[in-house]
């Protein structure tokens, strides 16, 4: 989650505004690596539900199950009940195959293990376009990110050249028979401060809204109980879009920090 509860979406950068380029449109297939379940559905689910109803494929990949992301519930119970939203959530913008790695929510450790998961998920699904979250330290200069956050979103940006290289980790050809991809043309960081492009949504909004809406019991957590999850999501997607237009042509958009490869 990247706002404290009740906060608006924060500006993605301050000073000069940058021209953003329209997301690349000539891919098939993507995978989409975040931290959290919810993670995907704050902003970048709007995109996603575009791209699959034009008949692209993406797939979410999981480095955990949120187990502890809701303070009343305890991780056991918690991870159960966040994987099933996910899935949900998922579902409701055209995804249908939803991973988990099982790193520690909170306190997932950067290095060679996590690249190592990251480079056999991308050999196995073989994308040419790779979504993750803003890995950089705040949002918009204005609230600190979370570690799990810096740590996948970095960590996916090294996976994507460690997938190509045959000689790192090439147990995972050994012992696994996954060959080595090159095909991963970009990167594209969602909630960055530093935006490059943007894709602009229409119809994926109000399936992004469900979408986050499913999330019901961590939105609960986060606001509580008095507010309406549904009406929280509305609230939050169409605000964040608009601010993602006023930056791009005047409709509504995601924007992203797109890294070529």
């Amino acid at each position: 989650m990247p706002i404290e509860p009740g906060s608006p979406p924060v500006p993605l950068r301050t000073g000069e505004e940058l021209r953003l380029s329209p997301m690349p449109d000539n891919w098939q297939r993507a995978l989409a690596v975040v931290a959290h379940p919810d993670d995907l559905e704050y902003g970048a689910a709007a995109a996603i539900a575009e791209w699959t109803a034009a008949g692209r494929e993406i797939t979410y990949l999981l480095a955990t199950r949120g187990e502890a992301g809701i303070d009343g519930i305890a991780p056991e119970k918690c991870a159960a009940l966040r994987e099933a939203e996910q899935r949900a959530g998922a579902a409701l913008v055209g995804v249908d195959t939803v991973e988990f790695l099982d790193h520690p929510d909170g306190v997932i450790e950067g290095g060679t293990a996590l690249r190592r998961d990251l480079a056999a998920a991308i050999r196995r699904h073989r994308p040419e376009l790779l979504i993750t979250l803003n890995h950089h330290d705040t949002w918009g200069g204005v609230q600190w990110n979370t570690p799990d956050h810096r740590v996948v979103g970095r960590a996916v940006l090294d996976a994507a050249g460690d997938a190509g290289n045959r000689w790192i980790f090439p147990e995972l050809k050994d012992e696994q028979g996954l060959a080595p991809w090159t095909g991963v043309r970009w990167v594209a960081v969602a909630g960055s401060p530093y935006p490059t492009h943007a894709a602009e949504v229409g119809p994926g909004i109000e399936r992004a809204v469900a979408s986050l809406a499913a999330h019901e019991a961590y939105i609960k957590g986060l606001v509580g109980t008095e507010q309406d999850p549904a009406a929280y999501a509305r609230t939050f997607i169409e605000q964040m879009l608009r601010m993602g237009g006023e930056r791009y042509r005047g409709r509504p958009a995601t924007l992203f920090q797109v890294f070529p490869r």
